[in-house]
């Protein structure tokens, strides 16, 4: 049996971990990027399928394309973080299962159904951004994910083919401790969870 994480570390995942609205000006470095994904990538999918895709939008360019799709209270602080992430999920996903899934014929359980495609695709992608997010923190960036944007803007301007879809983006960054306010409430468990 697995011993459960310190205290501590619990603390910088979940208890004391809060989302980041502002951010220092020290960037982040492509390389923490990279190290971020490869624990991240190891969470669990649907037959390994990891539909997650990410873009990370850094550069004056990139942030310019993204500047129109936000919702004018996350338009500032997004535009001042060092990076932001479009946490994006695959609709051909499936292709690649014979070699993330070898041991059956995943592919086909796929190919030609949209509807699982659409599910699968969706949800996988959704854990795997919050794995991001977890690995994040663990390797001492901070967060602030959102939803106030148009899909439909960012998919236009970073994913023309179709391929994939967005959604949701995280701002990352070293966060300075400002405009973070009390933690909210959240449901106990009583509230939330029923054993049977």
């Amino acid at each position: 049996m697995r011993r459960p994480l310190d205290p501590a570390a619990l603390d910088v995942l979940f208890k004391e971990a809060r989302t980041h609205s502002s951010f220092t000006a020290l960037p982040v470095d492509d390389a923490i990027l990279a190290t971020v994904w490869n624990l991240a990538r190891m969470g669990p999918t649907s037959a390994n399928s990891s539909p997650g895709r990410i873009v990370f939008v850094k550069s004056v360019e990139a942030k310019k394309l993204l500047e129109p799709a936000l919702s004018s209270g996350n338009r500032a602080k997004t535009m001042k973080a060092p990076t932001t992430a479009i946490f994006a999920y695959d609709m051909q996903f499936y292709d690649l299962l014979p070699r993330l899934f070898p041991q059956d014929d995943a592919r086909s359980w796929f190919a030609g159904n949209d509807e699982a495609i659409r599910v699968t695709a969706f949800r996988n992608g959704t854990l795997q951004a919050a794995y991001f997010i977890i690995a994040a923190r663990a390797l001492g960036l901070d967060c602030g994910p959102m939803s106030g944007f148009d899909n439909a803007k960012v998919d236009a301007a970073f994913f023309p083919d179709g391929r994939y879809r967005s959604n949701f983006i995280c701002n990352l960054g070293y966060g300075d401790g400002q405009r973070i306010g009390p933690r909210n409430s959240r449901l106990e468990f009583d509230e939330a969870c029923k054993i049977l």
